[in-house]
């Protein structure tokens, strides 16, 4: 899907630098500090959390530039919205051709009917030890994961499922 001068590359990476993933993606659309990505799973994936997900699957991404979190929409092939799926990370850096970020463990797992999970919670903990993240990192983690809650509480967007 990461044909053309809109192609992208996607790099997670841990609080050392550590490249974690990486994958390609489509820039759908810049607009201040959003930017909009979509990506095709190329293959079929069982995921732990997620279940299976299968080839083809559509990731909309979205990525903001100032805040602490990033939002995946997942749709089957002809874009029925399956589940969102968020990511408490620094804010990304972006060069027009690379869009990277660390990420900070604690993720959301929100259903079509917009009831959520809070994960890996202990991750963030125990990696706040191993790394260590210093205490504004902490806090500006928490502060993500009360704003992500407060947007899919408030149904505000991108959390909409038309």
């Amino acid at each position: 899907m990461s044909e053309g001068e809109n192609a992208i590359v996607v790099i997670v990476r841990k609080f050392d630098g550590a490249e974690h993933r990486r994958w390609s993606a489509r820039l759908v659309d810049r607009s201040g500090s959003l930017i909009t990505l979509d990506a095709r799973f190329d293959e079929h994936i069982e995921h732990d959390l997620l279940g299976s997900i299968p080839l083809g699957t559509i990731s909309t991404e979205y990525y903001w530039l100032d805040r602490w979190y990033n939002v995946f929409r997942f749709c089957d092939p002809e874009r029925k919205p399956k589940r969102f799926y968020c990511n408490i990370n620094m804010p990304p850096q972006f060069d027009g051709k690379t869009l990277s970020y660390v990420d900070l463990d604690i993720d959301v797992l929100v259903e079509l009917d917009l009831s959520y999970r809070i994960l890996d919670l202990e991750d963030f903990e125990e990696n706040s030890r191993r790394y260590p993240y210093p205490v504004h990192v902490q806090k500006a983690a928490r502060i993500a994961l009360d704003d992500v809650v407060r947007l899919i509480e408030t149904r505000s967007f991108p959390f909409t499922t038309t």
